[in-house]
């Protein structure tokens, strides 16, 4: 039986709050469109108290801000970014162009093309996430993207070294210091200095997301992106203070991050809300990850790893790591989650940071229906068809025709039937 040891307080007022987040952005969104850099210049003032005279970093800018990051800094991101780079290459290699001939003389196929164009966002504000550089420029110019735009906020009234290195070496086209929704506006709508783009990826805070999801279908977009989840999936195998430091580790991205502790062990449901204060007496980020798992965290204990496996898949939590006698049992059977973590040598903080996988994954339950950020969402997979022989036109212009009748479609139907008229009488 489940038994819920801890649970998250409900959010009242989440609704009333997105409402406000929603008016707030449809409003900027408005003005940069009417404005253009005027606006942007305007709202960049206003929140990042930033306005420097071009908010596009120059070559030279950005060798002043890659000379400030110390070298054991940028062989780290070297490493990470060859990582990065190897699996985004791995997954490509498997989208292959086809071309098929279904019926004699009718050939059918679809190529694999790349987006022209990509604005990649970069949170910067509260933490400076250069990650999330390697994450989104560098897949998409895995993937063939022409243009690459990327941007990150002011950190501490100037653009972020560590981040501007990271998206230069990850190949940026254009690197841009500003953020927020006039970042994101700019990106997707365009502007007299800032032409637009087909796509906008990357995460951010509500409002960023927000102008995402009302931006999107006037461009494309990864994916809609909440809060931060984390979830652990455990047994007798690990310990309370373990469990405690891999909670807490994403807890630290805000204090609305959900983190769940899925367990069949008595011991470390009743051990780990002293383990939890005991690890956040460490962390530097405590005053966040306190509150998220105040506020958010929940502790469930179940009797069986069928259970287990039952509320991962009702959660679907973004992040799920999986430390039990035998992970692969669970990465069998379950289909709902951002990302997997498998055994107690691996954390989500290295796939967020290092290990080769993409950081950038569904969350508020869109696993049910999405993966994360890849190289694939970089391409698109358009069809073609050709006809080869009048034989091949002729017969399937006939049954054309008969569904387009039932159908009521003439005009379709004509399309069929002037091609049934003329080469059938050859």
């Amino acid at each position: 039986m489940i038994q819920y040891i801890k649970k998250g307080a409900a959010a009242e007022t989440k609704a009333e709050m997105n409402t406000q987040v929603r008016g707030i952005v449809e409003g900027i969104l408005a003005d940069i469109e009417a404005r253009g850099d005027a606006a942007v210049r305007e709202y960049s003032e206003k929140f990042d108290k930033w306005s420097p005279e071009s908010f596009r970093l120059s070559a030279s800018q950005i060798q002043e801000a890659i000379a400030q990051v110390p070298a054991s800094t940028i062989e780290d991101i070297k490493f990470a970014q060859a990582q990065i780079r190897r699996f985004a290459q791995i997954q490509k290699s498997t989208m292959q162009d086809v071309e098929i001939e279904t019926l004699p003389g009718v050939v059918l196929g679809h190529k694999n093309i790349p987006v022209n164009s990509v604005g990649c966002y970069i949170p910067g504000g509260k933490y400076p996430l250069i990650a999330s550089a390697h994450m989104s420029v560098l897949t998409a110019k895995v993937a063939g993207v022409k243009r690459v735009i990327a941007c990150a906020p002011p950190f501490n009234g100037a653009p972020c070294p560590e981040i501007v290195a990271a998206m230069h070496m990850a190949g940026a086209d254009e690197i841009y210091c500003f953020g927020g929704v006039q970042a994101v506006a700019a990106m997707a709508i365009g502007t007299e200095s800032i032409p637009g783009v087909d796509m906008i990826v990357g995460p951010g805070n509500a409002f960023v997301a927000e102008a995402k999801r009302q931006l999107f279908g006037r461009v494309g977009i990864d994916l809609f992106a909440g809060p931060t989840e984390t979830m652990v999936i455990c047994d007798d195998t690990v310990d309370a203070e373990l469990v405690a430091v891999d909670l807490l580790g994403q807890a630290e991205h805000g204090p609305t991050s959900p983190a769940y502790c899925l367990t069949t062990s008595k011991k470390i449901a009743e051990e780990l809300p002293a383990a939890i204060e005991t690890v956040l007496a460490r962390l530097e980020t405590r005053d966040v990850a306190a509150v998220s798992w105040r506020d958010y965290g929940e502790i469930i204990l179940c009797e069986t790893d069928e259970e287990m496996l039952q509320e991962s898949e009702r959660l679907c939590s973004e992040h799920v790591q999986v430390m039990t006698k035998n992970p692969d049992w669970f990465l069998e059977r379950m289909t709902n989650y951002g990302g997997l973590f498998l055994g107690e040598r691996t954390n989500v903080a290295y796939g967020d940071k290092v290990i080769g996988t993409n950081h950038t994954l569904p969350t508020q339950g869109a696993g049910r229906y999405t993966g994360g950020l890849w190289v694939g969402k970089f391409i698109k997979t358009h069809t073609y068809q050709r006809v080869l022989t009048d034989e091949a036109s002729v017969m399937v212009g006939e049954y054309c025709s008969r569904l387009c009748n039932a159908e009521h479609m003439m005009g379709h139907k004509e399309q069929a039937d002037i091609r049934v008229r003329r080469l059938g009488a050859k």
